[in-house]
């Protein structure tokens, strides 16, 4: 755990969040700060500063499975869905842990940035 980390934090239970949904190796929460009707983060419980990092294939899958099972619980599938991570500065990364987002209840414009 990194300290400094408020994802780490929120996966420790001493930052408070909305988790909705959590397996072994990942947690899923809504994003305080939403960019559509349904926005929530998936992330590992061990702290990976990025997917540049990430080394962990059976974490990668956990990840992707919870993604896709909020999206079905959020009601997404019919409509469509997004799931995005950023990278880095120049792609948008804000918080320096691996994150997915799951984005939903709206259209999606193409391209995203």
């Amino acid at each position: 755990m990194n300290e400094s980390c408020i994802f780490c934090r929120i996966v420790a239970g001493s930052t408070p969040a909305t988790i909705v949904a959590h397996n072994e190796q990942a947690l899923a929460f809504r994003d305080l700060h939403p960019k559509a009707p349904v926005h929530v983060l998936v992330i590992p419980r061990r702290h990976v500063t990025s997917l540049a990092e990430a080394t962990d294939a059976a974490e990668l899958g956990a990840m992707m499975v919870l993604a896709a099972d909020v999206a079905s619980a959020e009601g997404l599938v019919a409509g469509g869905y997004r799931v995005v991570t950023n990278i880095g500065a120049d792609g948008g990364q804000t918080v320096p842990h691996l994150h997915l987002h799951v984005l939903g209840g709206r259209s999606m414009a193409w391209p995203p940035g």
